[in-house]
């Protein structure tokens, strides 16, 4: 169990984030806020549980204090939804498609001798304030980090905090990771999940050693990012970030993560940003695709299975166990599709004498279709695909002023997100972050073509619509 520690973090988190927002400023104060409290705050259990209120946890409570903070201190900066009238219903359908959820399944469900009570408004009112929350870091970087400046301080931070994030990632994969159990009081996965290649994968105060993984590979790539914008004086410095974090998220211990590296590494370093934009929306699009080509079983399983046992077979193994779960979890969404089962585990298979859930869901994507069926899915997936949409059509667009080069690794990183969104649910304060942000960047290049009287390439008859 958390120990007070983990519980006082939490609570003085709102006035942590009142001296940063003074000291860094807004921009920069959202960044930072963001980012540090998801990367040292404890994860579940640790949590404020008040009745008639959702739980404030590690990805609520920086979300809601980073709001408030700068609403009352700097003022909110534009509208609060976004400008296209996709983006408005993406952002509304997120946060109150989950009424809807309640509202068709207020009936229990029943499984042999197991009872689940249906659904109330009070689980529809906690539910829509959580969802509410969780938005709240794409609404904020989609306000005060939509510029290229921004972005290349969000790039700087992200390489920094990797940077010292690389110490605690060291001493786990020499000890074992232990750092949560000793600030915190409890270790927050599967100890066996550590376990890889005969030594520790790091967790740190993440949720699992993929998060670590995946966040040593974004700085990674936001280090290469720099290492080819920046100017000459700064190339040796950046290149030795380079070196250090690849070396780090080597010695990681995530096949996952080190690929989607090897990957983006040489798009960012040797593609255009109009095409690694392109590079960027084929990923989102597969990502997105994913669930329907899945249903329509176009996915090549058994040459994926394949492929993985000639590099681990544990891996294949595991690979395996994703894919019967996925089929299983997937039948069951399909009986409520439009609006999913809801919370408290009714999108599972549960034993019906014990109770115990007896499927695992990995994938986000089968999370989110299995909680708030397809429109929920649309509606998260969405609003991570639009922007690099829109980025793409200011891109190509003629214009006159320069766009920023940081989009391009920016929106390739928020596009790997999206795929590891397949095995992995990965989505995190720091997904919202980035989607935002490109959100933002590309409402502000629309603003400013459409002053100049440049036309997009896109047809009059889409125009309306985004």
């Amino acid at each position: 169990m958390p120990n007070p520690i983990a519980f006082l973090m939490l609570a003085i988190w709102p006035i942590v984030t009142v001296v940063m927002f003074k000291r860094l400023g807004p921009e920069r104060g959202v960044i930072w806020t963001l980012l540090v409290g998801y990367l040292i705050l404890p994860e579940l259990p640790a949590q404020f549980d008040f009745p008639l209120l959702p739980p404030l946890t590690k990805h609520t409570i920086p979300s809601l204090s980073t709001f408030c903070c700068a609403l009352l201190m700097f003022g909110y900066r534009g509208s609060i939804l976004p400008r296209s009238r996709v983006g408005k219903v993406l952002v509304l359908t997120f946060v109150f498609s989950p009424a809807l959820t309640v509202w068709n399944n207020a009936d229990p469900v029943v499984w042999g001798e197991v009872w689940l009570p249906g659904l109330s408004m009070f689980d529809a009112l906690a539910l829509v304030m959580t969802q509410a929350m969780l938005i709240m870091p794409f609404l904020l970087a989609r306000a005060f980090l939509n510029s290229g400046k921004t972005q290349r301080e969000l790039m700087i931070a992200f390489m920094f905090a990797g940077l010292a994030y690389t110490i605690p990632m060291l001493i786990e994969i020499r000890l074992s990771p232990q750092l949560n159990l000793w600030v915190y009081g409890f270790y927050q996965h599967f100890f066996n999940q550590s376990v890889r290649f005969g030594g520790y994968r790091p967790v740190v105060f993440l949720y699992h050693g993929l998060w670590v993984a995946f966040f040593c590979m974004s700085a990674l790539v936001c280090a290469v990012g720099l290492l080819r914008e920046d100017t000459e004086r700064s190339k040796l410095f950046y290149l030795v970030c380079v070196g250090w974090l690849a070396a780090v998220l080597f010695l990681a211990k995530s096949l996952g993560s080190f690929l989607f590296a090897l990957f983006l590494v040489p798009c960012v370093f040797l593609l255009g940003r109009v095409t690694q934009i392109k590079v960027a929306i084929l990923l989102g699009l597969l990502a997105t695709g994913y669930p329907i080509l899945k249903g329509l079983d176009l996915v090549p399983q058994q040459e994926m299975l394949a492929a993985a046992a000639s590099i681990d077979p544990d891996r294949a193994a595991s690979l395996e166990f994703r894919f019967s779960n996925e089929n299983i979890l997937l039948d069951r969404a399909y009986e409520k599709p439009v609006f999913g089962w809801g919370s408290w585990g009714r999108n599972h298979i549960l034993n019906p004498v014990t109770g115990a859930i007896e499927t695992v869901t990995d994938g986000r994507w089968i999370i989110v279709i299995g909680v708030w069926g397809w429109a929920g899915f649309l509606a998260e997936f969405g609003l991570l695909l639009l922007p690099l949409i829109l980025l793409w059509r200011e891109a190509v667009a003629p214009r006159d002023g320069e766009i920023s080069p940081f989009i391009a690794p920016l929106s390739l990183l928020l596009a790997i997100n999206m795929v590891d969104m397949i095995p992995n649910a990965t989505i995190t304060t720091l997904t919202w972050v980035l989607a935002g942000a490109l959100t933002g960047y590309a409402e502000v290049l629309k603003a400013e073509r459409l002053k100049e009287g440049k036309r997009s390439i896109w047809t009059l008859q889409w125009k309306p619509i985004l």
